[in-house]
C-alpha cells in the first residue's frame, strides 16, 4: 500500500515525556498565544467562508457569461462537450466494460401479473449489487425497461420501490432496482433500522482517496445493471428510462444519463436547479443570482469535485440529456416561472428542435412542512408518478394503473448463503485498498531508485495536481503584534498576511541570550494551534529553546486562533467549505500547504533565522478513541475525530522546501493507505486529499534527508484509535534494498521529541 515495510517487528510501548520541565516550561504554558483582537478574531474565522462564497460567486459569473454567448445549437454542443469529458474524467478510473456481466438468479417471487427475480451481478471484480428485476408474468415481444436508482433514506426493497417494479411490471415493462453500494444486502457496517448517511460519506472519502468516487462507482454499478438487462433479448433499447430518486438518487441518475446514451429517458429528482432548501419563491432576478454552481456538503453525489473549476455544473449536467427525453423533476413545490434553469433546458432543447422530448414532474408544499401538505416522499411517490406516466404514456405507449401490494424485505433477498460461500465478498474498503495498493508498491519502488534530486522532482510533480495551488505567496506582509519577555526566551507576535484575505497569527519563540545569531527553528502545526502546543508540549519547546533552537507556532488558516467555529464533523460548516474547495480544485490541505510555505519564506527573510536548518513538527491533541469502542451509527452519538493533516503537512512541507533537515510527526497517519486501514472513517473532510494513494507516499521523503531524520510517533489509524501494537521509530531509507524502513525505539532515551529535533538540526 506503501513504500514503508514494517517488517516483523514488534514496537515498543509508549515511553512518555522525556525529562522533567525545563524552567522555561511553566512561563511557556502561561503565554497568552493570541496575536489577534477579538474583533479580528471574529472576523479572520470566517475568511474560509468568505473566500468560498467569492469563489463560487466568481463561477457563477463566468457561466452566466458563457451561457449568455451561446446563440445556436452548434454553440452549444460546442459547450457541453468538454464539459461533460470533464466530468467523466473527475469521476476516478472505471475499468474496462465487460463483454458479459456475470449474473446470478437466486431466487423468484410470483406476484399478480408479474414476478421478481432476485439477482447478484458482479459490476467490477469482486463487486457484487444486488438487485430486484420486475417481469411481467406475459412479457410483451419488446419489453421497455426500468432502472430506478433509490434514495439515500433507504434501499431497494422500499415500499415506493415496490410499488413502482410491480406498476410498471404489470403494464408490460422490465423494471430493475438495484441496491446501491453501502446500502440493503450490501450493507457493509452494523445492521439498524435505517440507513446510516455517515457510512455514506465516509464511503465517498475513501474513494477519494483512490482517485475514484462514489458517484463514479455509482454511476459504474447502474451502466452494468442496464447491461443485465441488455442481455435479455426481448429489451426495447429504444424505450429504455432511468429513474433517480430524491435525496441522492436524482444527482447519479443526472451523471448517468450524461454518460450513457443507452438511457432514452432519464428522470432526475432534484438535481440541475432548485434544491427542496432553495427558498421558494425564487426572487424576480433569480436569472442573476442563482447559484448554479451549488455548494459542498457531507452529499458527495451533490457536490462533484472539480464541477466548479471544470464547468460541469449541475445545470450542464442535465441539459447534456438533449435531445433525448428528460423529466426535470421536483419533490415540493416548483417555481417554474421563476427557475431559471428550466429556462435554459427549454432553450437548449429548441436549438435541438425537440421541445416535445422536455416534460416535469413536481410536487407540493415545502421540506418544512408535514404531509399531507408537503410531499414529502422515501424515493418518489405516487404524486410525482402522476406526470411521470402521463409523459411515458405520450413517449412510449406505457399505460400503467398504479398497484401496491409492498412485499417483507425478507422475501426480496438475493444473496443465499450458498452463493456468499462461492462468490466470498469482501469488505469494500479492502477492495480500494488492494486496487490502490500494488500500484503504489510499484510506483514507490520505482522511484526510490532515483537519485534525489530526481525523486524530489518526481514527488512534486505527483503532487502538484492534487494538491490546488500550494506555491507560497509572492510577498508575505509581517506585522509585529509584540515582544513578551519571559524566563529564558523571548516571544514575538506576528500578524502574517499571506494573501489577500488570509492572515496567520504567528509566535516566534527565541531563546534568551543568542544576541543576533542565526537559529536553527523548528515550525509546529497543529489544527488545535499554537495555544494548545503550549499547553501540551511545553517541556519539549523548553528543550528545544534550551539548546538554543528557535521555535515557530503559526495558526494556518482554518486552525487555531483562526479556526472556524463551530465543529469538524460530517455534517458541519467545516465539512461543507472543504467540500466545496473541492467542487472548485483547491483541497484544504494544499492551502494549507501554501500557507505553511509562504511562513517558512517569511522565516528565510530574517536575520535571526538560519534558513538552512528547518525542521517541521507535525502534531495533533485530538483525544483518540478506545481500540475497543463501537463506531457509532447515525444518531447514536459522534465518534472522536483524528486530525492528521499536522503530520501530513510536515512531510509536505519537506517534500517542496529543501530547506527542511528533519520532519516529526505526532498522532498522525503513518501513511495515506491508513485511511483504508477499517470500514470506518473517523477523520475530518479536509484531512483526505483526493488521489493520495495514487500519489508516492510522502514519507519518502526520507530518501532525501540525511539519515535518521523523519521520526513518527502514535499514529492514528481511520478509526482514531492508536495502533495496536503502538508505533514509535525513526524512517529510514535502505539505500540498498532501495525501501522506506521503520526503525523501533529500542530505549526511553530517544524518546524526547525536543532533543530529537534539536540533535537533527545541529548535527
Amino acid at each position: 500500500m506503501n513504500p514503508l515495510r514494517l517488517g516483523a517487528v514488534a514496537f515498543l510501548a509508549a515511553l512518555g515525556a522525556s525529562g522533567a520541565d525545563a524552567p522555561q516550561a511553566d512561563a511557556l504554558r502561561a503565554l497568552d498565544a493570541s496575536v489577534l483582537t477579538t474583533e479580528e478574531r471574529a472576523l479572520h474565522a470566517l475568511d474560509l467562508r468568505r473566500d468560498m462564497q467569492a469563489r463560487v460567486a466568481e463561477v457563477n459569473r463566468r457561466d452566466r457569461e458563457a451561457w449568455a454567448a451561446l446563440k445556436l445549437r452548434a454553440d452549444w454542443e460546442k459547450f457541453v462537450a468538454p464539459r461533460i469529458a470533464a466530468l467523466r474524467k473527475s469521476l476516478g478510473e472505471f475499468p474496462p466494460v465487460p463483454a458479459k456481466v456475470p449474473t446470478h438468479a437466486t431466487r423468484t417471487v410470483e406476484g399478480e401479473g408479474f414476478h421478481i427475480e432476485c439477482l447478484v451481478y458482479e459490476s467490477r471484480p469482486g463487486v457484487f449489487v444486488t438487485a430486484n428485476l420486475y417481469l411481467p408474468t406475459q412479457p410483451p415481444q419488446k419489453m421497455p425497461a426500468f432502472v430506478i436508482i433509490h434514495s439515500h433514506h433507504n434501499s431497494k426493497t422500499q415500499s415506493e420501490l415496490q410499488d413502482m417494479g410491480m406498476t410498471w411490471a404489470r403494464a408490460g415493462c422490465a423494471v430493475l432496482v438495484p441496491d446501491q453500494l453501502g446500502y440493503g444486502e450490501r450493507r457493509d457496517h452494523q445492521p439498524g433500522n435505517r440507513q446510516d448517511y455517515r457510512y455514506r460519506y465516509v464511503s465517498g472519502l475513501q474513494l477519494s482517496t483512490i482517485g475514484d468516487s462514489l458517484m463514479g462507482w455509482m454511476a459504474w454499478d447502474t451502466m452494468r445493471g442496464l447491461d443485465v438487462l441488455l442481455q435479455r433479448a426481448s429489451i426495447d433499447r429504444e424505450k429504455i428510462t432511468l429513474l433517480g430518486s430524491v435525496a441522492g438518487g436524482g444527482d447519479p441518475a443526472a451523471v448517468v444519463g450524461a454518460l450513457d446514451p443507452r438511457f432514452t429517458c432519464v428522470v432526475p429528482f432534484n438535481f440541475g436547479g432548485p434544491q427542496p432548501e432553495t427558498r421558494y419563491p425564487l426572487p424576480a432576478d433569480a436569472e442573476a443570482t442563482f447559484n448554479y454552481h451549488g455548494s459542498g456538503s457531507w452529499e458527495s453525489t451533490r457536490n462533484l469535485r472539480l464541477s466548479g473549476r471544470d464547468g460541469f455544473l449541475p445545470w450542464v449536467i442535465v441539459g447534456s440529456i438533449a435531445p433525448r427525453r428528460l423529466i426535470y423533476a421536483h419533490e415540493f413545490s416548483w417555481d417554474r416561472e421563476r427557475d431559471p434553469v428550466w429556462r435554459r433546458l427549454e432553450q437548449i432543447y429548441a436549438w435541438q428542435g425537440a421541445t416535445q422530448n422536455l416534460a416535469f414532474a413536481t410536487g407540493h408544499g415545502l421540506l418544512s412542512g408535514r404531509p399531507p401538505e408537503a410531499s414529502h416522499c422515501n424515493n418518489i411517490g405516487r404524486t410525482h408518478r402522476q406526470r411521470i406516466h402521463a409523459a411515458l404514456e405520450r413517449w412510449f405507449g406505457i399505460r400503467a394503473e398504479e398497484y401496491s401490494k409492498p412485499l417483507p424485505a425478507e422475501e426480496l433477498r438475493c444473496w443465499t448463503p450458498e452463493l456468499r460461500a462461492q462468490l466470498k465478498p469482501r469488505p469494500l474498503h479492502e477492495l480500494y485498498r488492494e486496487q490502490a495498493g500494488a500500484q503504489a508498491e510499484a510506483r514507490a519502488k520505482q522511484l526510490l531508485a532515483l537519485p534525489p534530486e530526481r525523486l524530489r522532482e518526481r514527488l512534486r510533480a505527483e503532487w502538484e495536481p492534487l494538491l490546488g495551488e500550494s506555491a507560497p505567496a509572492a510577498n508575505v506582509r509581517a506585522e509585529s503584534r509584540g515582544l513578551v519577555n519571559a524566563a529564558g526566551f523571548a516571544a514575538e507576535k506576528l500578524r502574517l498576511e499571506v494573501e489577500r484575505g488570509f492572515v496567520v497569527p504567528t509566535l516566534l519563540l527565541r531563546p534568551a541570550g543568542t544576541g543576533g545569531r542565526r537559529l536553527p527553528i523548528v515550525v509546529c502545526i497543529a489544527q488545535q494551534g499554537k495555544a494548545a502546543f503550549l499547553k501540551e508540549r511545553a517541556s519539549e519547546l523548553a528543550t528545544l529553546l534550551g539548546r538554543g533552537v528557535a521555535v515557530c507556532l503559526p495558526d494556518l488558516r482554518g486552525t487555531g486562533e483562526v479556526a472556524l467555529p463551530g465543529s469538524r464533523g460530517q455534517q458541519s460548516e467545516a465539512t461543507s467549505l472543504s467540500a466545496t474547495g473541492l467542487m472548485l480544485g483547491q483541497p484544504l490541505l494544499g492551502a494549507r500547504l501554501r500557507d505553511l510555505r509562504s511562513v517558512l519564506r517569511h522565516l528565510r527573510s530574517r536575520a535571526d533565522v538560519d534558513a538552512s536548518r528547518v525542521a517541521l513538527w507535525g502534531d495533533s491533541f485530538a483525544p483518540l478513541n478506545k481500540p475497543d469502542f463501537t463506531d457509532p451509527l447515525l444518531g447514536e452519538g459522534p465518534a472522536l475525530l483524528a486530525e492528521p493533516a499536522g503530520g501530513m503537512l510536515a512531510l509536505l512541507g519537506a517534500v517542496f522546501e529543501p530547506d527542511v533537515r528533519a520532519v516529526l510527526t505526532c498522532r498522525s497517519l503513518l501513511s495515506p493507505g491508513w485511511l483504508l486501514n477499517s470500514r470506518y472513517l473517523h477523520v475530518p473532510h479536509d484531512a483526505v486529499v483526493p488521489g493520495v494513494l495514487r500519489a508516492t507516499d510522502p514519507l519518502s521523503v526520507a530518501a532525501l534527508l540525511p539519515p535518521e531524520s523523519v521520526r513518527t510517533e502514535e499514529p492514528v489509524g481511520a478509526r482514531n484509535t492508536e495502533a495496536d501494537p503502538p508505533v514509535r521509530g525513526t524512517v529510514v531509507f535502505d539505500r540498498e534494498e532501495r525501501q522506506l524502513r521503520l526503525r523501533p525505539h529500542q530505549d526511553r532515551a530517544t524518546a524526547g521529541y525536543g532533543d530529537w529535533l534539536a540533535s537533527a538540526l545541529l548535527r
